[in-house]
């Protein structure tokens, strides 16, 4: 089989590309692996609250079992909870399903290690060179036979962590909750009430079917206009599986990603907490946060787009916030991946430390406007080398120089260019990002 693990697990449409078939091949290959490399036997398997779950757990789970693996399973549970309980239960590795963000028809099926970061390359190389043997594994019998171990209580465990967080109490906080119908949809509202907040939870009553439909943290409307007919504090907009969160201040303007990190790493800065100096972004985050960081002699270090660099950089580097424009943020001092939660209480702590609106904390990154083309094109190959996209891109770049910045990249699975371009001023961009659109056009075939 070729390539299966992007920079987020395996994804597809549930049931066709991600069928039971390939989620049995996929966990008993993993289980073989892990046996090979002689880990603790135990692996943790959480899921978000779609429908297509149900089959997707049941066939990954036998094969896991079927290599002598336990399986413990942790049912509807956020993916930044079942990287916690993978590390701090010392299991050999955790299992989500879930698509995040995408539609229900989707589905995906993620790997962490047993210290709680997504699965090393090389490990998901090996699975991929073996799984099409993996009818051919030894096959335990007996009682060598794994154990299928419900454990749902154990995300209230990862709930007390999620408290812990904060030593602060939300007492006289009216804070809006939309959890996207997803994996946050009981423990969200659980969480910040025990800390004394009053909330009001919408998009919380999961079916299988209504998971990110027109809510959640990619359609964050609703969540806006509850929070100004409510005049609460703050919104607080989940994923499918809680692990971006996008906010609102208490006018109901939109605070994403990059707003977090702004709000977060100057932060910390100030009260002598954000080592290396550093906030780590990607190719996309807004250039403003990179001027907003500047105004404090902070840097922000770009890393290609995926939360998987971002942790990588993370690592490498001792930074400890990183993130993504989408509000899939990474806070190393309380997870090892991103968690809508966790990132949402800290941007709290902020305001409750500082005494200021959230408003006023947001004010401090001015957003830049930003214009990106996706340019359907017959080939992708090449673009990087030809002589007439580069002198487009050198052209723009100079044109905006210190003003504003220019990114062209490929689609890595689709036949793709991505043109984009931010500056000050919004008819500028639409004129530089026009001729570049142009130009790849010409040269790489327009479709």
């Amino acid at each position: 089989m070729g390539k299966l693990f992007g920079t987020d697990g395996v994804r597809g449409l549930a049931n066709v590309e991600l069928s039971p078939l390939l989620a049995l091949k996929l966990g008993t290959t993993a289980a073989h692996v892990i046996i090979e490399r002689k880990q603790n036997t135990k692996v943790l398997v959480g899921r978000d609250p779609r429908i297509s779950g149900d089959i997707l757990e049941s066939a990954l789970v036998a094969g896991i079992c079927s290599q002598g693996v336990d399986a413990v399973l942790l049912g509807v549970i956020p993916t930044p909870g079942v990287a916690y309980l993978t590390r701090t239960t010392s299991a050999a590795a955790g299992v989500v399903i879930s698509a995040s963000h995408n539609p229900v028809k989707d589905n995906g099926i993620k790997f962490f290690g047993p210290d709680g970061y997504k699965l090393d390359d090389s490990i998901e190389a090996s699975i991929e060179d073996q799984i099409d043997d993996f009818d051919r594994f030894p096959k335990p019998q007996g009682a060598e036979v794994g154990n299928v171990i419900h454990r749902h209580e154990l995300a209230w465990g990862y709930a007390e962590h999620v408290k812990c967080t904060i030593n602060k109490s939300l007492a006289g906080m009216k804070i809006v909750i939309d959890s996207a119908n997803g994996a946050a949809s009981e423990l969200s509202p659980e969480i910040f009430e025990e800390l004394g907040a009053k909330t009001h939870c919408i998009n919380c009553i999961p079916n299988g079917v209504n998971i990110n439909v027109d809510c959640g943290s990619l359609h964050p409307g609703q969540m806006r206009e509850k929070v100004k007919t409510m005049g609460a504090d703050v919104g607080l907009s989940f994923d499918g599986d809680a692990d971006r969160v996008i906010l609102t201040d208490e006018r109901g303007d939109i605070v994403d990603g990059d707003h977090i990190m702004a709000i977060y790493g100057l932060h910390c800065a100030r009260t002598g907490g954000l080592p290396t100096n550093t906030v780590v972004g990607t190719v996309m985050s807004n250039i403003g946060l990179e001027i907003a960081l500047k105004k404090e002699n902070l840097k922000l270090m770009r890393t290609s787009v995926g939360d998987r660099y971002v942790s990588e950089e993370l690592q490498r580097s001792g930074a400890i916030v990183g993130g993504e424009k989408s509000g899939h943020i990474i806070l190393s001092r309380y997870s090892t991946t991103g968690d809508g939660m966790v990132t949402a209480l800290q941007v709290i702590n902020v305001m409750l430390e500082t005494g200021k609106k959230l408003s006023e904390l947001a004010a401090e990154m001015h957003e830049y406007p930003q214009l990106l083309v996706n340019v359907k094109v017959a080939r992708r190959d090449g673009w990087d080398a030809n002589a007439a996209i580069l002198s487009s891109i050198k052209d723009a770049q100079e044109r905006l120089k210190d003003r504003g910045r220019v990114v062209v990249r490929a689609s890595g699975t689709e036949k793709l260019i991505r043109v984009m371009a931010e500056g000050p001023d919004q008819d500028e961009l639409d004129r530089l990002v026009g001729q570049m659109v142009d130009t790849v056009k010409s040269e790489m075939g327009s479709v």
